[in-house]
């Protein structure tokens, strides 16, 4: 008997069988010399190969066949697993033969090359981690594959996962199938890259300061970042260290797409604790979406952020979303008294990264940035001055930014009892321009404004520093580049952006293919 599962039932996290067809707004291309199109939704492919009207072996050579003709110019499969996938889509083709249903049952897919894949290596961009190969998959990738997905490859992303670049030592660049002179968005860049360029229907990122949101909104597909520490990350740590449970801090992993339903059909397979660590107690419950019609959302648009520009064609963009929303029935506001104080959370969320990442500076890294920081002015305030003081923060220091940390929390998610969504850009500017100079001394031009590379994080750090759940979705174009929003719930309640960007997608469209690719 062949499963079905309608779209309510994927937004709702049902996802335990095969995902019934969902309509699309992209158009359907096909890979010259065959005739599966390239940009079918995941539920789709899953609905189509569980009725039998296509193979696990015919999606994986069709994907081998653009990936081999169209990668050498985007450079984002950088690890090919090509021999075991086809392995592996005949056994799935048999248990599809024998009636089985699982959620991804005969899917292709890549995942980021931060995860282990046993055999395979992670480098993290490292050319010093190049032969290395761990031994057993990360727990994320165990579930994808019990779910039936057939691993590809894995994708490109910047040295160390730091940069909203993606290009290394070991790999090479990659290039946004928009246009090959502009970055895909980093750390997932690789992956945006191949969803955007119809390598696979799903991919499998991660985020601490946008590695997610960025690509997506670079390459004009979905990502969802996830609420902290609601999908696992054991198996994604940097190379050689052990594959143990961890809990977040500020660090997620998460799906991405191109289609708010195979986020959801994703997620659904992914989430849930630890079977070694909570998953020992606890069950994964969570609330379904706050509403089902889109006219039904009360929406919170943030458009200008205090301790960045952001651009006008972004702005123009978000805010033409809002009065299509407003039209279309949703309780739209420009501005709560509930409404945190970005500006702190930035500077907090801003210490906090930076603290993390210090523990892996060379002792005379830390000597200079502490120089820097001593020689700020005290009044100084700026975005920039909150990197700086937090790689030389103090373990005292720290728990104090994050008992301001638990505050904020508890005023964003009191906003969420008026509003359903935020909605915020992003990212400050659209692709960028490859730029592989020193990563601190680089400047972004925003409309003519040059601000600190690093600024641009302020958006992406919103969600990472409280802990909730954001998707992000293409909404438009500007000068032939796509531009994403973001949309951010509380806590825990996933399925509420999730739903919500499925709805803007059905009324106003999603994803759009990359015209000369």
């Amino acid at each position: 008997m062949t499963p079905k599962v309608d779209r309510r039932s994927v937004l709702a996290g049902a996802g335990a069988a095969a995902a019934g067809a969902v309509s699309s707004p992209a158009r359907a291309l096909c890979t010259p010399g065959t005739t599966i199109p390239t940009y079918r939704t995941a539920s789709d492919l899953v609905e189509a190969l569980a009725a039998r009207r296509t193979s696990a072996r015919e999606l994986v050579d069709a994907a081998i066949a653009r990936i081999e003709a169209l990668d050498p110019k985007i450079n984002a499969v950088v690890v090919r697993d090509f021999d075991r996938a086809r392995a592996a889509a005949d056994a799935a083709d048999a248990a599809l033969a024998r009636g089985e249903g699982r959620a991804l049952l005969g899917l292709p897919m890549t995942v980021k090359e931060q995860f282990n894949i046993a055999g395979l290596p992670t480098t993290w961009g490292f050319p010093k981690y190049r032969d290395w190969r761990p031994d057993a998959d990360a727990l994320a990738i165990q579930r994808l594959k019990a779910a039936g997905a057939i691993i590809l490859g894995k994708t490109n992303v910047p040295i160390s996962l730091v940069d909203w670049q993606s290009y290394n030592d070991v790999y090479g660049t990659t290039n946004n199938p928009w246009d090959l002179t502009r970055s895909p968005g980093g750390s997932s860049g690789g992956a945006a890259a191949a969803l955007a360029a119809g390598f696979v229907p799903l991919e499998f990122g991660s985020d601490i300061g946008g590695s997610l949101r960025a690509p997506a909104h670079f390459c004009g597909v979905f990502s969802h970042k996830p609420s902290l520490d609601l999908v696992p990350q054991r198996g994604s740590g940097p190379p050689q260290t052990p594959a143990i449970p961890v809990r977040g801090d500020l660090a997620v992993i998460g799906p991405m797409a191109r289609s708010a339903a195979d986020l959801a059909l994703q997620l659904s397979v992914v989430a849930g604790p630890d079977e070694l660590m909570e998953g020992i107690g606890y069950k994964l419950v969570l609330p379904p979406a706050r509403h089902e019609k889109l006219a039904e959302f009360r929406v919170l648009v943030i458009d200008a952020h205090p301790l960045c520009p952001t651009a006008n064609s972004i702005q123009k963009a978000l805010n033409d979303l809002a009065d299509r929303l407003g039209k279309a029935g949703c309780t739209v506001l420009r501005d709560s008294p509930k409404l945190p104080d970005l500006a702190l959370t930035s500077r907090v969320y801003r210490k906090l990264l930076s603290v993390s990442f210090a523990a892996d500076l060379s002792p005379e890294a830390i000597a200079r940035v502490e120089a820097a920081a001593n020689a700020l002015p005290p009044d100084d305030q700026s975005y920039n001055a909150s990197r700086l003081r937090g790689v030389t923060m103090s373990h005292p220091d720290w728990i104090r930014e994050s008992r301001i940390r638990s505050g904020l929390r508890a005023r964003w998610q009191a906003l969420f009892q008026d509003v359903d969504v935020v909605l915020y850009p992003p990212m400050p500017t659209q692709a960028f321009p490859h730029d592989h100079s020193p990563q601190y001394a680089r400047e972004l031009d925003v409309d003519g404004t040059k601000i600190p590379y690093n600024d641009q994080s302020v958006w992406a750090g919103i969600a990472i520093l409280t802990g909730m759940p954001s998707t992000t979705m293409p909404i438009g174009q500007g000068d032939g580049l796509p531009i994403g929003m973001q949309i951010t719930g509380g806590y825990l309640e996933d399925r509420t952006t999730i739903a919500f960007a499925d709805l803007v997608e059905r009324e106003f469209g999603g994803f759009t293919p990359p015209p000369n690719i």
